[in-house]
C-alpha cells in the first residue's frame, strides 16, 4: 500500500468514527488532523513525504465535500496547481534562483492549491492565505501544519479591506459568481453599473491592489471570462491596470461539462519600469495523457518565453 494510503486509512478512521458523534464526515476529518496535531492520536508512516502528507488529506477531505452540498466547499485539483506552480516557476526563475518569492492566495479554501505550489517549489514560497469560512480555513492550516508547510491565515472576507502588504505573486482558483455584499462592492472600479458585481471580476481587482508592481497574478478563470455580459468593463479594467502575459486553455475533458471549463489567466501589474509582452501567450494545453502532444506544449510555452 502506497505511504499515502496509509496516512489516508489513518484520517478516514478517525473522521468516521467523528461522523458517528453527529459530526459530518469534513468536520471529522478536522477532527482527525487537528487531533493528530495535538497527540491525541498515534500516526507515524515512515518515509512518508510531504506530497504523501498532503495527497492523503485531500482524498479525506474531496470524500468529505462529496458527502455534502455547500456550493463553496470545492477544491482546486492536483493538475490544475502544478500547473499553476509550472508558471510560477518560468515566471520567477530568476528570482526563484536566488531566494523565495512571497505569494498570496485570497480565496485558499482548504489551502490545496498554495501547498501543491509550495511542494514544488519546496522552500522558496513565502506564504499567505485568505479564506472566509471557518471549517475551510481551519483544514487549511491542520494540512499545512501537517506537511509543515508555514503560511500566514487570515480569517476574513478578502474582498473587504485587507492588512496584506503587497506580494511577487497572486495565485487564486476565483470564486465564481455574484457577490451579495453590494455595499463592499462599491468600492471597486469593476462594481458592476446594474445588478449585482461577479464576485470573480472584484477578486481579479482585489488581487491586483495587492501585487507589487512588476509583480504577477495566476487566476483560474472560467472559460468563458471575456465573453460574459461584464466582460467589457472587465477588458477595460485589466488594460488600464495590467499586461495580460498568457491565456491558457486547459482540456475539456478535465471538466464535467462545457458549462465548467477553465482556463488559467496569468497578468502582470503594470510598472513604469517595465514593457508589456510582445505578444500575449495563447496555448491549449493538450490532453494530459497524451505525453508527446504535452511536451510540444510545454516547448512552446519556453519558445514563447525566450522570446517575449
Amino acid at each position: 500500500m502506497e505511504k499515502f494510503e496509509l496516512i489516508f486509512n489513518h484520517i478516514n478512521t478517525h473522521a468516521e468514527q467523528f461522523e458517528q458523534q453527529e459530526m459530518t464526515y469534513l468536520e471529522g476529518v478536522l477532527a482527525a488532523l487537528e487531533g493528530t496535531l495535538d497527540g491525541q492520536f498515534d500516526w507515524r508512516v515512515d518515509g512518508a513525504t510531504k506530497e504523501d502528507m498532503r495527497k492523503a488529506i485531500q482524498i479525506a477531505i474531496l470524500k468529505g465535500m462529496r458527502k455534502g452540498s455547500q456550493p463553496n466547499h470545492q477544491m482546486t485539483p492536483d493538475t490544475l496547481g502544478l500547473l499553476v506552480g509550472y508558471f510560477v516557476e518560468q515566471f520567477f526563475e530568476g528570482e526563484l534562483g536566488k531566494g523565495s518569492i512571497s505569494v498570496a492566495d485570497l480565496a485558499l479554501g482548504t489551502g490545496n492549491l498554495m501547498l501543491t505550489v509550495m511542494n514544488l517549489l519546496e522552500g522558496k514560497i513565502e506564504a499567505t492565505g485568505v479564506e472566509v469560512d471557518e471549517l475551510l480555513i481551519r483544514l487549511a492550516a491542520a494540512a499545512a501544519d501537517l506537511t509543515q508547510q508555514p503560511i500566514s491565515l487570515f480569517r476574513q472576507d478578502a474582498l473587504e479591506s485587507l492588512l496584506l502588504d503587497p506580494v511577487d505573486a497572486i495565485i487564486c482558483d476565483l470564486p465564481v459568481g455574484y457577490y451579495p455584499n453590494e455595499e463592499v462592492s462599491l468600492d471597486y472600479e469593476l462594481c458592476a453599473t446594474g445588478g449585482m458585481s461577479y464576485s470573480h471580476h472584484l477578486f481579479i481587482e482585489q488581487s491586483l491592489k495587492h501585487t507589487k508592481e512588476g509583480g504577477y497574478l495566476f487566476f483560474i478563470v472560467p472559460a468563458n471570462l471575456f465573453e460574459t455580459e461584464q466582460a467589457k468593463q472587465l477588458h477595460k479594467f485589466i488594460k488600464n491596470h495590467a499586461w495580460i502575459q498568457a491565456v491558457i486553455q486547459l482540456p475539456e475533458n478535465m471538466f464535467s461539462s462545457k458549462a465548467y471549463e477553465k482556463s488559467i489567466v496569468i497578468l502582470q501589474k503594470q510598472s513604469g519600469h517595465l514593457k508589456a509582452p510582445r505578444e500575449v501567450l495563447l496555448a491549449k494545453v493538450p490532453n494530459l495523457s497524451n505525453k508527446q502532444a504535452l511536451a510540444m506544449f510545454f516547448e512552446k510555452v519556453q519558445i514563447w518565453k525566450e522570446n517575449k
